[in-house]
């Protein structure tokens, strides 16, 4: 081959390069890189709940329901998140991150274990918003804060965040102590969320008719209850969101999920409390 004809060659090889790098999506650490702000739809249907397995494909997430407002989070990269984390994680190792949020000490410690790498605390302690982007080996977390009431009958401001933790193809939400209806801002900060966790007491958070009118808004694929004060308010949830949602109750409180495998229609999945479970 020619001098000429190797140039031409190096010269169309070095173009094909530069074209993959452009296309390569840019992974800062920020919110410019989230996935849920794309507004993405997926297809398919729940996976069913399993006990927890050796190790985790490259597109599943496992979620377990602690107890209360706790769920660990495991994602396919080997980060384990316990979310309104009071000092109770479930069983397994350590979490790498654990958020909280500023309601009340069932949703944070202000002694956590020293060698829990990432704590997120959901507040500012010195004031004005907490501001989180953290991308984590496989997983992007960040927030939107939003405001509490206090016991006095005053408002917090910026005492609670929605954490959202967007993984293999997912967009996991969890709305903490949320006690007020979402403004559009706080919308378009969360962007689609696949699943979310819901507090449904309707008297410590927010009401449950303007809890289901803002799950509606969300349009999640999944939604988790969590945080019910006994039977009654839980099912009385279940009732007000059956006419637009399915609804499942599952066995086991774990429920491991794939972007793939989110369900055509909106659904409930009800998890028990593995804080109070069996496994005799």
């Amino acid at each position: 081959m020619s001098f000429l004809g190797i140039c031409t060659r190096i010269a169309a090889a070095l173009i094909l390069f530069a074209t993959g790098l452009a296309a390569i999506p840019h992974s800062a650490n920020s919110a410019e890189g989230s996935r849920c702000l794309a507004l993405a739809n997926r297809p398919a249907q729940v996976l069913p709940a399993r006990y927890i397995p050796s190790a985790l494909g490259p597109e599943e997430v496992l979620i377990t329901y602690i107890t209360h407002s706790t769920f660990r989070i495991e994602t396919p990269g080997s980060v384990t998140i316990a979310t309104d984390y009071a000092g109770v994680a479930g069983r397994g190792p350590l979490p790498t991150v654990v958020t909280m949020n500023h309601a009340h000490e069932t949703h944070y410690t202000d002694f956590p274990n020293p060698d829990i790498a990432h704590v997120l605390r959901g507040w500012n302690p010195d004031g004005g918003p907490a501001r989180h982007n953290l991308r984590l080996a496989d997983v992007l977390i960040r927030n939107v804060p939003t405001d509490i009431r206090t016991w006095d009958g005053g408002r917090e401001e910026f005492g609670n965040s929605i954490f959202i933790f967007e993984v293999a193809g997912l967009c996991i939400g969890h709305l903490g102590h949320l006690h007020h209806e979402l403004s559009p801002q706080d919308l378009a900060g969360i962007g689609q969320l696949d699943i979310v966790m819901a507090p449904v007491d309707g008297t410590m958070t927010l009401d449950q008719p303007s809890m289901v009118k803002t799950l509606k808004v969300l349009k999640a694929r999944i939604v988790i209850p969590m945080h019910a004060f006994g039977a009654s308010s839980l099912a009385s949830f279940v009732e007000r969101m059956s006419s637009d949602f399915a609804v499942t109750y599952q066995a086991a409180p774990e429920l491991l999920v794939t972007a793939a495998g989110l369900p055509d229609t909106p659904t409930v999945i009800v998890l028990p409390e593995s804080f109070f479970w069996s496994w005799d």
